[in-house]
């Protein structure tokens, strides 16, 4: 069966989306008709008035089937052609009018579109990792881990037992460790900015050799310095703590200088193991920054039991976006010299040991307990806003978080539309069709794929931010790798490299999970004739499979898939050898006779007539 009709991106596929009827009415129609089926089957005290079909509406399947028919009002408002003042009418009406009403009724929908939407949101996230950028991430989930301990941490009482920990247990004196810190911090950023200019490198391995001999030397002394200013406290690094990091730092040295010996050069490999020692010094400098901070406040630790001021959440915002971004950063630098399923397995690698670290960071993060009572933002004059129209006061926060997310969504697909057109995106999707060709127009390979990681990360990360406040609860279990499986399968299922795409896989795959499996299992819980093995409630997982087994068979490229995956995938779909719905102007040149099986082409540009003519013709 072919597909190139409602697939194809050519001048005939222009005329026949310009020939399309006008469904102007038809789609007013449908949203009018969805948008009542959804507040009756949402209002419990009119469904116990309405008897026998009040209590078919209250079945979960029925309203799964609600909730889904309801939001293709917005997918038909994108793909019918219809007047403009209809497509804002069912777009604004649905997502500002119609949901958050039938919420009032139902805190649940509420909750469920505020998971659809930041599903969305990492959906693109990720769509720009893997659908422009071709990097195949199985532990994109970790950044969305960091940004919500980023405000779990601070938005809980959990900074009120960080403080009082630090308060009893200082292990240095603040005031000395603050000082070095601060020294260690400025001199690793210093030298690091030095050893990263051009020409800074020595040509000789051995002059390479005693500057790094000298580097290792001075952080030895650094080493054993600190080791006396923590004896001022009640705790100090035992000496089997101080030869192992000296071994640590003294042995990449040693195999150096043997390599060297052997004939091997290790010239790039000291400069690198320089700016490494640079970098930890900085690193260690700011570590010890944060401890001595720590140790300062540990005194008012009393005065934030329940967190930090709640009006910190639009600074904690940004910060959850910087967190995250330099996680992605931080991980992507030495992953990213790989790729395929070499790059897939060590990132799902790095994916687990960001939430293995959430489980055993016991004091920072409560462990596999997790974190709870994380609040959300106070907004005094939205919350008398919600209480004018009818919520009631323990819906606000949920209100609040939906605008919220909605908005965020607006401005994600914004930067994601306009980097897809810009140098940058033009430069992932060169790296993502072929790397080598890229790097030889002048692509620079790392910076651009740390960008595209970075990027996707920083989206992950302020909606793991939002995910904090709106759970009020985090823990490890909340980040597994069957989450980043599942963000993955949205991307896939809604078309990778397709914005509108991404987001209906990432609506239709959070339905599928949290409504519409759930609601089957639940009615057929009660069937006689179901065994309880067949459940459908106990085989969620199986039927997701199936469903997305059967759509990759069917339809590979997508639900909204972007116009370079579909050519991609229907290249064998032609006519003649040319795709019907494209211009191909190959016959004019020597890929006519590609086309018959004769001939060569020689070169991209006019055709070489005779084998000693120059490459690309003569004018």
């Amino acid at each position: 069966m072919t597909t190139t009709s409602a697939t194809s991106t050519g001048p005939a596929a222009l005329r026949r989306r310009n020939t399309q009827p006008d469904r102007t009415i038809l789609l007013v129609l449908f949203f009018l008709i969805t948008s009542a089926a959804l507040l009756v089957s949402h209002n419990g005290e009119l469904l116990g008035q309405l008897g026998a079909l009040g209590t078919v509406l209250k079945n979960p399947i029925v309203e799964a089937f609600m909730v889904s028919l309801f939001l293709a009002n917005v997918l038909f408002a994108y793909l019918w052609r219809a007047a403009p003042w209809a497509k804002a009418l069912v777009g604004v009406g649905s997502l500002l009018f119609v949901l958050p009403y039938a919420g009032k009724e139902d805190g649940s929908l509420l909750d469920l579109s505020i998971s659809i939407m930041i599903f969305a949101a990492l959906a693109l996230g990720l769509n720009i990792v893997v659908g422009l950028a071709g990097l195949l991430d199985l532990g994109y989930i970790a950044f969305f881990a960091v940004g919500a301990y980023v405000w779990g941490v601070f938005g809980s009482s959990r900074l009120s037992e960080i403080l009082k920990y630090f308060g009893e247990n200082p292990g240095a004196a603040a005031t000395p460790s603050l000082a070095f810190g601060i020294v260690l911090t400025l001199v690793g950023a210093a030298l690091f900015q030095w050893l990263r200019r051009p020409g800074r490198a020595p040509t000789d391995e051995g002059t390479s050799l005693l500057q790094g001999a000298g580097l290792v030397a001075a952080s030895l002394v650094a080493l054993v310095l600190g080791r006396a200013l923590f004896n001022q406290g009640e705790k100090s690094w035992s000496t089997a703590t101080m030869w192992i990091v000296a071994l640590g730092l003294v042995l990449p040295l040693v195999v150096y200088f043997i390599q060297r010996l052997r004939g091997r050069r290790v010239l790039a490999n000291l400069h690198n193991y320089k700016q490494f020692l640079a970098a930890l010094a900085a690193v260690m400098g700011l570590v010890l920054i944060t401890r001595s901070i720590a140790i300062f406040a540990a005194p008012g630790a009393a005065s934030i039991a329940s967190g930090i001021n709640q009006n910190f959440f639009w600074l904690f915002l940004a910060l959850s976006i910087m967190a995250a971004a330099l996680v992605g950063v931080l991980i992507g630098l030495p992953v990213l010299k790989l790729k395929g399923d070499y790059l897939a397995i060590i990132t799902l690698g790095l994916g687990e040991v960001i939430r293995v670290l959430a489980n055993n960071l016991d004091l920072y993060t409560a462990g596999s307990q997790g974190i709870n009572g994380i609040k959300s933002a106070y907004v005094p004059w939205f919350d008398a806003l919600s209480r004018a129209v009818g919520f009631t006061e323990d819906q606000f926060y949920l209100v609040f978080l939906y605008f919220l997310v909605l908005v965020m969504i607006g401005l994600i697909l914004l930067v994601n539309v306009r980097l897809d057109k810009s140098r940058i995106g033009r430069a992932w999707i060169a790296i993502r069709d072929d790397e080598v060709a890229a790097q030889a127009m002048g692509v620079p390979l790392m910076q651009t794929k740390l960008i595209a990681f970075a990027t996707g990360a920083s989206f992950a990360g302020v909606m793991g931010m939002i995910f904090a406040a709106k759970q009020a609860f985090v823990s490890p279990e909340s980040f597994i790798l069957n989450q980043s499986i599942s963000v993955l399968s949205m991307v896939i299922l809604g078309g990778m490299g397709s914005f509108p795409g991404v987001i209906l896989g990432a609506a239709v795959v959070t339905l599928l999970n949290l409504r519409i499996l759930p609601g089957i299992g639940e009615a057929s819980a009660n069937v006689p004739w179901i065994p309880q093995q067949a459940n459908p409630g106990q085989l969620q997982r199986l039927i997701f499979g199936a469903i997305l087994v059967g759509m990759m068979l069917l339809r590979p490229e997508g639900l909204l898939p972007n116009k370079r995956r579909t050519l991609e995938l229907h290249q064998d779909e032609v006519e003649g050898g040319v795709n019907a719905d494209q211009d191909d102007d190959s016959a004019r040149g020597a890929g006519g006779d590609l086309v018959r099986g004769t001939g060569d082409v020689y070169s991209a540009g006019l055709e070489s007539v005779n084998e000693d003519e120059r490459a690309g013709g003569a004018k």
